[in-house]
């Protein structure tokens, strides 16, 4: 279930990312594009394109990460209350 649930995370991260992705060309679609009619062809962005496949996976594995830590508890363990001794009353 841990896994499961940690794994789960992992998926929402990389859905989150591509989706933030998705509303940037978005917004350059309606907003840049039609006023400059700049469509990004000599940018030069094919040489980040082996790059694209470690992102993705680093992201999943980080979203699976945090999902295990706070899945786990981890996340909300704290530090352990010191018992505090009644002092001396005047």
């Amino acid at each position: 279930m841990l896994l499961f649930e940690s794994l789960s995370a992992g998926i929402v991260a990389v859905v989150v990312g591509l989706s933030a992705v998705l509303i940037l060309v978005g917004l350059y679609v309606i907003i840049v594009w039609p006023l400059t009619f700049w469509d990004l062809a000599n940018l030069g962005l094919e040489r980040y394109s082996s790059w694209v496949n470690i992102v993705l996976w680093s992201v999943f594995a980080g979203g699976s990460l945090g999902g295990y830590w706070c899945f786990s508890g981890t996340a909300f363990k704290g530090k352990t209350k010191i018992a505090i001794r009644p002092g001396r009353t005047r």
